[in-house]
């Protein structure tokens, strides 16, 4: 099956067909940089690096850019609150952005351009807006004139008429008309400002993206994400000015991620329910974030609340230990592949691929995962005696997790050590210490070796009261949170 992809544009899935046979040109737009950026910032980078690794698994060569918006009226503000220059602080909180990308294990962006080294290409796309009778100057400000873009609200489907008869817009004496948006803010005391030949000033914010677009990969591009709340008026605005510019269609394939939601809320700075991304990674491993956000499909809601971090970890537990079963037979060594379980994984695997190209379903991709890890645990029990049989299936099964965690950025750490983190983690949320559930284990152990079997089972019950699993095997007790 050919990838296909929602087209927000369209309102419909097409099948994938870039603009350059087997080249791919990927734009995201990324943080305002004035503050730690919340879980919910992230979803989308978290996604579009699967999309970048699938584009390249299905043989694409990709170039990839999520930019910075580094002057806006948020980092002045901030800035100033702060007395400190308004550079200064954006450039601290782009920092603090890559420490939090790079502690999520994503691969770099090939570009991360900011507005501060695109004023240049700003200027030139404004003056040519202006030249083709799209914009206008108004005492000191350049302004869009929707009116000169016919097709303006194509991508949001939104109707021009009904924008103006239900706008609250402020009275600006300079706009033509109220919808009418600033591609050039003219200088304010006391605020940064830049040299242009409309006077000194600042971008307006959506220019900024199209002429960050434009500087790296040309006229048009075949792949423009961003968060649903970012098509009206953002990328519809985009459109009318790249557009505007160079009388090409700007995008090819439009796609949207859609909200992380606390408490049935979007979670946003403005409303104050937002966790940073750096508090939760303090709490949580960043595999719980990425399984959070994968195994949602990236157009539907996605819930951020304890009870998600729980079912993500359930479903991790499931996996990982899985692996760890697999890893420990095969003790580092590589093992012929099980031909009975590479059918399995190989069926799966079409499951897999079959859901990617239907517009980067991962939900499916993540039932195919859970099928093959149900199968491994029905035929390899904790315990096993290795055997080539048991080996091959070991490697088969890991082979596959491994293969689909390449895409999803997860599933590459040694199973037992993520296990380990992970207990340790929920261990300190339940404020139980690991040496006291260690102690409860040896009295059951030797209990057991004494065939006080009604002690044995007064321990295990103490151990689920804490909750605490135990499994016994050949080789001992082994025990886990329960997840």
């Amino acid at each position: 099956m050919a990838l296909q992809i929602y087209n927000t544009e369209s309102r419909k899935l097409e099948k994938f067909e870039p603009l350059q046979p087997g080249k791919v040109r990927m734009y995201a737009c990324g943080p305002t940089v004035y503050d730690f950026l919340h879980v919910g910032n992230f979803r989308g980078p978290v996604f579009f690096n699967l999309v970048r690794n699938w584009l390249e698994h299905s043989g694409y060569k990709v170039e990839y850019a999520l930019n910075f918006t580094d002057i806006d009226d948020k980092i002045i503000a901030r800035a100033s609150e702060q007395g400190i220059d308004s550079q200064a602080l954006s450039e601290n909180y782009i920092m603090e952005y890559k420490k939090d990308f790079a502690s999520l294990g994503l691969r770099p962006h090939d570009h991360n351009p900011k507005v501060t080294e695109s004023l240049d290409e700003i200027c030139s796309i404004v003056g040519k807006l202006i030249e083709n009778k799209k914009a206008y100057v108004a005492d000191g400000d350049v302004v869009y004139s929707i009116a000169s873009f016919p097709q303006y609200g194509k991508l949001s489907g939104r109707n021009v008429e009904d924008l103006l008869a239900g706008a609250r817009v402020e009275v600006d004496e300079k706009k033509q008309n109220p919808l009418d948006f600033v591609l050039w803010k003219g200088a304010k005391p006391g605020e940064p400002s830049w040299p242009s030949p409309w006077g000194p000033g600042r971008p307006g914010w959506h220019i900024e993206c199209s002429a960050m677009v434009e500087k790296i990969f040309g006229d048009q591009i075949d792949i423009h994400g961003g968060g649903t709340d970012l098509i009206f008026p953002h990328h519809e605005n985009e459109i009318a000015q790249s557009e505007g510019c160079t009388g090409k269609h700007f995008v090819k394939y439009w796609m949207h991620w859609n909200m992380l939601n606390f408490g049935n809320q979007k979670m946003s700075k403005s409303l104050g329910n937002f966790v940073t991304m750096r508090e939760f990674l303090s709490r949580y491993n960043s595999e719980i974030y990425k399984w959070m956000i994968l195994s949602v499909h990236y157009r539907s809601p996605s819930d951020f609340s304890d009870e998600a971090v729980d079912r993500a970890v359930s479903s991790l537990a499931r996996i990982y230990s899985a692996m760890a079963v697999a890893e420990s037979l095969l003790s580092g060594q590589k093992a012929a592949p099980d031909a009975g379980f590479e059918k399995i994984t190989q069926e799966a695997w079409a499951k897999v691929e079959s859901s990617l190209n239907d517009d980067f379903g991962t939900p499916s991709a993540v039932a195919a995962l859970f099928e093959v890890v149900r199968q491994f645990n029905n035929q390899v029990k904790r315990g096993i005696k290795p055997n080539p049989a048991v080996l091959g299936k070991a490697q088969s099964f890991l082979d596959f997790a491994q293969k689909l965690g390449k895409q999803m950025a997860m599933f590459q750490e040694p199973a037992l050590e993520f296990l380990l983190k992970l207990d340790n983690m929920l261990l300190e949320k339940m404020n139980v210490q690991r040496a006291a559930v260690d102690a409860v284990v040896a009295e059951r152990t030797q209990a057991r070796n004494n065939k006080d079997f009604a002690k044995s089972d007064e321990l295990r019950k103490k151990l689920t009261d804490m909750g605490i699993s135990v499994s016994d095997t050949p080789e001992g007790s082994f025990w886990e949170v329960s997840k």
